[in-house]
Formats: structure tokens, C-alpha cells, sequence
């Protein structure tokens, strides 16, 4: 019985990062080539998948830079890193406890890899919307990537758009700074439902574009604060349905930084504080990719599963 898993391909490179300009959010994509398989696919091992279907990955139409709606990060990802708080703004035993200040040296006690991806540069907003879209679960965040001719991003891309090479702990750097969409404490408001009264979550979403200062090393916008957003964690991706992890907090007082991750929901998960933002890989199609049909598949994207349910 064939046992559905995960494959990512990395084409490495090593550059430095620089920041790009500020572009709209609604701007919509020079036309991304997908080769109609998603990066759920079934198969015996990474290999097995990499040489099936290794052509048919989201390539850019312009030959190895990314869509002016995306960013490209390129360099050197560490997969542990270290950071020392020198002022603590919540009592640092809490579980979401804010730092308000980092010592400036990160220690990388992981191990140093190539990375080189495309990444949105805002959270996903629908056209002719104003704000980013939500609700979206990784089940249904997946799905949308899909369609757009990109794919979810996973944790380590997250983590390396976010921080950069220097693995800053906030995207703009050692010191928290009111410059993203958090630290909000007013977070319900209470409705009648029914007859009944009933508290729910205050929609405090922001325009993607609303915040220029809250920008990553590599010109990626938003990663913290505004909306959490769904990744894929590698070493979990046999682990349906807990795949997932949400990444950069939203506009509550919590963490809100690069690293921290939220893992206690399941892969359908969807809630007014949950958006989406896509990265695709880095690669050139082969002269035969545009000829031959990409191989059978039983299952083609992660949303053909099962009807989406909610967890709270």
C-alpha cells in the first residue's frame, strides 16, 4: 500500500540578502509555470520523488528569478539558533513572554545549509480586497498556493525570510519595535447570537502593505504580527494531521518573533487570526519538462483528502 508523504527540492545558492522595494500586494503575478502536480505527491522515498517529478515543480517564467509579487532569499539557513534576552517585557517563565531587547550576537548551534527560494512578499490578499485573506487552515492554504502555481512554505523557509543570514530574532532587528500589527490587548467583543450573548475575536487585520517598516533582511513584509500563518514543519510531514505549525504570531501580545512556532493545532485548522502566504522554488525546467506528461498520481493535493472541519 503506497503511504503518502512530502518532498521539497532545494536548488542551493549563496548570495547576500538585500531588501526590495515596497511593492502592492494586489499586484498579480507574471503567470508562474506549474507543471499540474502539487508538493503532495505519493512514492517510495525523496529520491524516487525527486527524479519523477523534479521538472514538474512551480517554476518562475523568467528562468530562476522569482515573480515580482515574490521575493527571492538566498544564502545560508542555520537550523538551530540561540538568542539571549537582555530585557524581558512578561515574566520570561510565561509561555508567550515578549522580549523587549537581544543581546546582538546570535550563536548558530545547528548546522549551516544553502538555502535559495521564492517567498510572497506580503500575506495572500484576494483581488479587490483590502485586507489579507483569512481563515485558511494549512489544508486549505496548501490548496490555494496550489492554485496560484506556488506551494506552502515550510518552516525553514519561513524562518530564513524572516530572520536572514545575521538570524535576527525580529525581522527589523534586535529590539522590539511597534513597527508590525501586535501587542493588541482589546482581542474580543461580545455579539448576540441566537439570543445568546456570545464573545468572539475582534477582526483586527491590516492591509498588507499597511506597515513598510515591518520588513525582513530579504524585503518580506508582515512575517510577524497581523496574521499567523501556516508552514510545513519537515520532520513532521508524515505526521497527518499535525503537519503544520503557525509562524509569526498576529496582533496580540505574544511572541511575534522569527523562531517561535505554535504546533498544538491540527493541519485543518482555521480561525479570523489565520492567513497564508506561499513560496515556490528556484529551479529551471529541463528541455523535456515542457514535452512529457507528468506521472499518475493517486492524490494531487493536500485539500482532495477531505472536506475541511474545523479545530478550535
Amino acid at each position: 500500500m503506497s503511504k503518502p508523504w512530502l518532498g521539497l527540492l532545494f536548488v542551493a545558492a549563496v548570495s547576500t540578502p538585500t531588501a526590495a522595494p515596497l511593492a502592492s500586494p494586489k499586484t498579480q503575478p507574471p503567470g508562474a509555470k506549474t507543471a499540474g502536480v502539487g508538493w503532495l505527491a505519493l512514492g517510495s522515498s525523496v529520491a524516487h520523488w525527486a527524479a519523477e517529478l523534479g521538472d514538474w515543480a512551480v517554476v518562475p517564467e523568467n528562468g530562476g528569478d522569482c515573480p515580482s509579487d515574490m521575493a527571492r532569499v538566498s544564502g545560508k539557513y542555520c537550523t538551530d539558533v540561540r538568542h539571549h534576552c537582555r530585557v524581558w517585557l512578561d515574566d520570561p517563565t510565561l509561555p508567550y513572554a515578549r522580549c523587549g531587547e537581544y543581546e546582538q550576537v546570535a550563536e548558530c548551534v545547528g548546522t549551516r545549509r544553502p538555502m535559495s527560494f521564492c517567498i510572497d512578499r506580503f500575506e495572500y490578499t484576494a483581488p479587490g480586497d483590502a485586507l489579507p485573506k483569512n481563515h485558511m487552515s494549512f489544508v486549505t492554504g496548501s490548496a490555494l498556493c496550489q492554485s496560484l502555481g506556488k506551494r506552502i512554505c515550510t518552516e525553514a523557509e519561513w524562518n530564513f525570510a524572516c530572520e536572514g543570514e545575521q538570524m535576527l530574532p525580529y525581522p527589523y532587528g534586535w529590539r522590539r519595535e511597534p513597527k508590525c500589527n501586535q501587542d493588541r490587548t482589546d482581542l474580543y467583543r461580545m455579539v448576540v447570537v441566537d439570543g445568546h450573548r456570545q464573545q468572539v475575536k475582534k477582526d483586527d487585520r491590516e492591509p498588507a502593505d499597511a506597515r513598510p517598516d515591518c520588513v525582513s533582511p530579504f524585503g518580506v513584509y508582515n512575517l510577524t504580527g497581523n496574521l499567523d500563518e501556516s508552514v510545513l514543519r519537515e520532520e513532521a510531514r508524515l505526521q497527518q494531521p499535525f503537519r503544520n505549525a503557525l509562524k509569526g504570531g498576529w496582533w496580540m501580545a505574544a511572541r511575534n518573533r522569527c523562531r517561535p512556532a505554535t504546533t498544538a493545532h491540527d493541519d485543518y485548522y482555521e480561525d479570523t487570526q489565520v492567513g497564508v502566504r506561499c513560496c515556490a522554488d528556484l529551479a529551471t525546467p529541463s528541455p523535456a519538462a515542457t514535452s512529457r506528461e507528468p506521472p499518475a498520481t493517486d492524490e494531487r493535493s493536500v485539500a482532495a483528502r477531505s472536506s475541511v472541519r474545523h479545530s478550535s
